[in-house]
């Protein structure tokens, strides 16, 4: 049996795709031997929508969180004013369709994000301040199933994914954000 695959952020693999042209690489043992064992599904659900790399920063309105974006009662906001929320929710359809193709039950994703945040995203006022939640891709991730983890969660996804493998029940689902 092929070993249970991973959705992984692309700029936690160290590709140049976040908005301000930079990655966010992560340098950890489990995820160079998630890599080794074939199980890594790199994607960026702001690249696959066509937003550009550099692009100016975005996030949640206000008071908002990614359900409603996904349902059409919130935003999604660039700094400078412009509406991205139908590029967020396609990057976030195409998330859930490329974690589909490749059989993937797992996300770890880049907390804070506004696509990939699962835990925290910025407060929607361009501060740098963070609240709980999820970004739009995660919430449309996890709605569909997938066990979704941020990057400082990834003893507990290596866990998870090691349950699966097993056959048995994983540990626990990954926690709601509060």
């Amino acid at each position: 049996m092929a070993p249970a695959r991973v959705l992984v952020s692309a700029c936690l693999l160290g590709d140049a795709v976040r908005w301000d042209g930079g990655h966010k690489r992560l340098d950890a043992a489990v995820l160079r031997r998630w890599q080794a064992e074939g199980r890594v599904v790199g994607f960026c659900p702001e690249c696959a929508a066509g937003l550009p790399v550099p692009r100016p920063p975005a996030e949640i309105e206000p008071g908002a969180d990614a359900a409603a974006v996904l349902a059409g009662r919130a935003r999604v906001l660039a700094r400078d004013g412009q509406e991205l929320s139908a590029a967020f929710v396609a990057g976030a359809e195409a998330a859930l369709r490329a974690a589909q193709a490749a059989g993937a039950t797992v996300a770890l994703l880049k907390d804070a994000s506004p696509s990939c945040g699962s835990r925290c995203v910025h407060d929607g006022c361009f501060t740098g301040a963070t609240v709980p939640g999820r970004g739009v891709a995660a919430e449309r991730l996890a709605a569909a199933g997938l066990a979704v983890f941020a990057e400082t969660e990834i003893e507990a996804a290596d866990r998870w994914l090691r349950a699966l493998d097993g056959g048995t029940i994983p540990p626990s689902q990954p926690a709601e954000p509060r």
